[in-house]
């Protein structure tokens, strides 16, 4: 299975729902909050390729998105074989 990496803040009710439906699809991940990583939020905007919003996910190095996008490929039956 790939490496998730989801990048998170807080009181953020789309990076809970992110996270509940990678958990719902057995993904294990390793979250980064950015107010309480120093230095975070920067990496996670450059490897994002500019974008500011969270949450931000990824799959090894490949950038998913945000929850929108990732709900989208489980909707879509894709997010399994993406995860492999």
């Amino acid at each position: 299975m790939k490496n998730v990496t989801i990048y998170t803040g807080p009181y953020c009710n789309y990076c809970d729902a992110a996270k509940r439906l990678l958990t719902r699809n057995n993904a294990l991940y390793k979250e980064i909050n950015i107010a309480e990583v120093d230095g975070a939020k920067d990496e996670m905007i450059k490897k994002a390729n500019g974008k500011r919003t969270i949450p931000q996910i990824f799959f090894d190095d490949q950038h998913i998105g945000g929850y929108d996008e990732v709900r989208a490929l489980e909707k879509e039956n894709k997010l399994q074989e993406m995860l492999k």
